[in-house]
């Protein structure tokens, strides 16, 4: 099977790529490269020894989107591109339903129209919203999500739940994810955030490597057993193994499924920190800010439904998920510069 990555060069992405050669399938990318580096994908042909067709461009070109597929005979697509920032996306909301929104839109055009009617999309546990009891199931409403990130994504899974209703050819994944973190076991790939990290465990092995001097946590009177806040860690390997599964399971069914893809196990910032220190032989000094607007004191999946119906599950332990995160880290201290 052919399939296109938008967003592929990205972390999930990369990892994904990596997944899909692995298992036999053709990949083509496009990525506009504004959070990515062309790096990640050629390490994803070495580890692989196989080869992919990267295209450099943006999801809201249609023009290039129509060449593209007439030049690949593509009969999936996994759609990652976008932007994903919480905080940038309070400060630019305009450029995030832009990117997110009127970019999956045109994304969907040019699918309809070159007949391609099977798409996993990347979303996130951010459209639940806040005030529900953990852990978090696909029966849950949607809520009302406190940041245009979360309102980026949501919009996007109602957009493509009414192409669904409109067409029955049409057959479509929503991955809702929780927080993905580690890196491929070769230490070759990894997270390479652009400037300051907008996530918790890039900027503890920032930390770890000496390229930051402290790391803040944000709150430590939560209603946990250590104070700080808890979510829900999975592996990016078996977040990119899950993309696989979903991509099998199109094969056989129509209409819209959703499924959340975490450990069904939640870890608080503190226990993060022991553990990367653990794995990694490093201290990790920080210091106890105030608490962030919005953020809750737990977040964890419930993931039942993933391995009833793909037969997946999340396998790597938090051990794991620092070691690799290490690795990385101490073998590209500079990321794919």
């Amino acid at each position: 099977m052919t399939v296109l990555i938008t967003g592929g060069a990205g972390y999930i992405g990369s990892h994904t790529v990596l997944a899909l050669l692995e298992a036999g399938h053709e990949v083509v990318v496009l990525d506009n490269l504004v959070n990515a580096s062309r790096e990640s994908l050629r390490r994803v042909e070495r580890l692989t020894e196989r080869t992919l067709i990267f295209v450099e461009g943006d999801i809201r070109d249609r023009t290039l989107l129509d060449q593209l597929f007439s030049e690949h005979a593509v009969s999936a697509v996994i759609h990652f591109a976008g932007l994903k920032a919480v905080g940038e996306s309070v400060q630019q909301p305009l450029s995030y339903y832009e990117n997110n929104v009127a970019g999956t839109l045109v994304l969907c055009q040019a699918m309809q129209a070159a007949g391609v009617t099977r798409l996993v999309f990347s979303s996130s546990a951010t459209v639940y919203g806040d005030g529900h009891p953990m852990p978090l199931h696909e029966g849950l409403p949607t809520g009302e999500p406190t940041n245009p990130y979360g309102r980026s994504k949501l919009i996007v899974e109602e957009l493509l739940r009414d192409l669904a209703d409109s067409d029955s050819a049409w057959s479509i994944v929503l991955l809702r994810y929780f927080n993905p973190v580690g890196a491929h076991a070769s230490g070759q790939i990894g997270e390479d955030p652009r400037g300051i990290p907008n996530n918790l465990l890039p900027y503890v092995a920032q930390v770890a490597v000496g390229r930051r001097d402290c790391l803040a946590i944000f709150g430590s009177d939560y209603s946990t057993h250590d104070g700080t806040g808890v979510r829900d860690y999975i592996h990016v390997m078996d977040l990119a193994e899950g993309h696989l599964c979903a991509l099998h399971a199109l094969a056989e069914r129509q209409g819209v499924h959703i499924w959340n893809l975490g450990t069904g196990q939640g870890h608080s910032v503190l226990e993060v920190v022991k553990a990367f220190e653990q794995a990694s032989g490093q201290a990790v000094p920080y210091r106890i800010e105030p608490r962030r607007p919005d953020d809750v004191a737990a977040c964890w999946a419930d993931a039942c439904l993933a391995e009833r119906e793909l037969g997946w599950k999340a396998w790597r332990s938090l051990a794991e998920m620092m070691a690799d995160t290490w690795r990385w880290q101490h073998n590209n201290p500079d990321g794919y510069r």
